[in-house]
């Protein structure tokens, strides 16, 4: 694939960055106005958006460095690479304790917005995978089935190798997610249900990918990847989750 889409003048449009770009500005879009439709403050979307982006990046960063902090300890210089590798789970976690932080200091129902938010956040990691899939990054393991993928030119995964597209099967995953989420939560009476499930969703999904992963160098515990080990708990905290807001609500009626 070919991540240098075009250039005008010293000026490069990468297709990684454009996906991501996207991304971001279709969360928006769709967070803002499923908003209006369950009639919440859309006003708060943007600036809830901004925090949770920004947050996010850096909880992704934190994470890859703690992935590689034997690497970083032998050359302390990888420190100063700020836009290559990062995990998707950091970002999670941390965009979403941001978007706790927002709606504390602004009074908003967290619960009711991480809700809206949740669908949005799989959308843009759908559209996040298309830039890896362009970018040669996140690629599988050699495979020598009939959908097998091929990189000719690619500065992250072994070129005129034959992997399994793990991209795109992760990008097809996380669309199907976001849809599935908002048809679960046009009926969804217990505040805090659709987060618990993009958690559980996403988490077995990312799960099952990681075994068809053939970038070894994120980290690993024990036979899982640092991902899968992450899942685990997720996929758990999940159903905690879930169980203790059905109660909530239904202790509320």
């Amino acid at each position: 694939m070919k991540n240098d889409l075009f250039s005008i003048g010293n000026f490069t449009i990468h297709g990684y960055g454009l996906m991501i770009a996207i991304g971001i500005i279709a969360a928006y879009v769709m967070a803002e106005y499923r908003a209006k439709k369950y009639k919440l403050e859309s006003q708060y979307i943007f600036p809830l958006l901004i925090w949770g982006v920004v947050i996010g990046f850096v909880g992704a960063k934190v994470l890859y460095y703690i992935t590689v902090l034997d690497e970083i300890i032998a050359d302390p210089g990888r420190l100063l690479d700020v836009f290559d590798g990062f995990v998707v789970y950091g970002g999670i976690i941390a965009g979403i304790a941001a978007g706790y932080v927002f709606c504390r200091v602004k009074k908003l129902e967290f619960w009711k917005y991480l809700d809206l938010v949740v669908p949005s956040i799989a959308l843009a990691q759908g559209f996040g995978r298309i830039g890896c899939f362009l970018a040669g990054c996140c690629y599988g393991i050699e495979t020598s089935g009939p959908l097998a993928l091929t990189f000719k030119d690619s500065a992250f995964a072994p070129n005129g190798v034959a992997l399994v597209p793990t991209q795109v099967y992760s990008s097809i995953f996380d669309f199907a997610n976001f849809a599935v989420l908002c048809l679960l939560a046009r009926k969804n009476r217990v505040p805090g249900k659709i987060s618990a499930l993009y958690l559980i969703i996403y988490s077995i999904g990312r799960f099952t990918i990681e075994f068809f992963r053939g970038d070894l160098l994120r980290g690993a515990i024990g036979p899982l990847s640092t991902s899968q080990f992450i899942s685990v708990f997720v996929a758990v905290f999940g159903v905690i989750l879930l169980l203790r807001r059905s109660a909530v609500c239904n202790k509320n009626k």
